[in-house]
């Protein structure tokens, strides 16, 4: 590894930007771009698909929906134990990576239930139960209840979702998956064993630093959940170059990763609730102000849907709909725009509004004051 070379937070703001596909929309298939994004957090359907379509050039929702039906990507419990969507053959690739932060998920959040649980046999029964067929979550617990009724059946449901692999099912619907997915067991939807142990950790940083670095140790720890990187970089340091961010923090990259230069324009981009580019790294500084960060988490841990300008967090955006209209509603962070920034923002809300709601007769797009 060479020695750290200093770099500037509005540089670190255009290699994410790069990285992430928002310096200008690109033409490739859904899988790649999945490739390229790693995968997008997916427990609202809509967000996967509003993200790849402010990334990618002529975007349909059919696109990503047949991709699903044909199982080419899944829909499942990944990083940070959340649903999310990427390449089919990523699931089963990094699946048995993230088993240990799951693990730890459960232990954290079942403290006193763990103790006195047979985990193999939750696991067991978990496994016959979607086995038999497709099914939801809600129907599991209440096979719990009928079973063992003093028994807290949301526990054995959770450690479930957390140490068996599944997916959610994809249905014809609008958004590709409906509010009560049913979930099947991974191995048998994709039609390969899936792991729940082991896998290349270089892989998976060689990935993480190709879709959102430079970045430190504690970033990629930080998206993907899993801990004890430091090692795994430390092991990497031959093929990878080291820089230092305007607080002195080392950040680790790959050689040949776009680097844009500091002046290379961003447009307006919106992004969806659980956007990667948001949620990419612990220190975010490379894309929202320090000021604005407490405005990205609400209290029920929801991110909201946000607006970059000049490639930075500016503003949230919301959709409601009345009958036949629907309004776009941009709320500012900073100061209201110039007539020529306004334009651009009115232009591009018009597009995703047009993509979010394309059967309304009437849109508006409306800038708070």
């Amino acid at each position: 590894m060479s020695a750290r070379r200093k770099t500037s937070t509005r540089a670190l703001n255009r290699a994410l930007l790069a990285r992430q596909l928002l310096l200008e929309r690109v033409e490739l298939p859904v899988e790649d771009a999945l490739g390229r994004l790693v995968a997008l957090q997916a427990q609202l359907a809509r967000p996967p698909f509003v993200a790849l379509w402010t990334r990618l050039r002529g975007f349909s929702r059919d696109t990503l929906r047949r991709a699903a039906h044909e199982r080419r990507v899944v829909r499942a419990t990944m990083m940070r134990g959340t649903i999310h969507l990427l390449r089919a053959d990523d699931y089963r690739a990094m699946r048995g990576l993230l088993q240990p932060a799951f693990d730890a998920g459960v232990r954290s959040i079942l403290k006193e239930w763990i103790d006195g649980a047979d985990l193999a046999a939750v696991d067991a029964e978990a496994r016959a139960f979607f086995a038999r067929s497709p099914s939801t979550f809600d129907a599991f617990r209440k096979q719990v209840k009928a079973a063992r009724p003093h028994e807290n059946e949301r526990a054995p449901a959770y450690a479930a979702r957390m140490r068996i692999p599944l997916v959610q099912l994809p249905a014809d619907v609008p958004w590709g998956w409906s509010a009560t997915a049913a979930f099947a067991l991974a191995d048998e939807w994709l039609g390969a064993a899936i792991a729940t142990s082991g896998g290349d950790a270089r892989a998976l940083v060689r990935r993480y630093l190709a879709a959102f670095g430079p970045a430190t140790v504690a970033d990629a720890q930080c998206w993907t959940g899993v801990q004890g990187l430091r090692a795994v970089f430390a092991e990497m340091q031959d093929e990878l170059v080291e820089l230092e961010d305007e607080r002195g923090r080392a950040l680790y990259d790959l050689p040949d990763a776009p680097r844009p230069a500091e002046d290379v324009p961003a447009p307006v981009r919106f992004l969806p609730e659980f956007d990667n580019a948001i949620l990419g790294h612990e220190e975010r500084s490379r894309i929202v102000d320090d000021a604005h960060r407490p405005r990205l988490v609400t209290r029920n841990l929801q991110v909201p849907a946000t607006v970059l300008v000049d490639g930075r967090v500016w503003g949230s955006w919301t959709v409601t709909k009345a009958r036949r209209t629907a309004t776009l509603a941009i709320t500012p962070f900073d100061k209201l725009p110039t007539k020529t920034l306004r334009a651009e923002l009115e232009a591009e809300g018009e597009e995703v509004l047009g993509f979010v709601e394309p059967e309304v007769s009437t849109r508006a797009v409306r800038i708070e004051q």
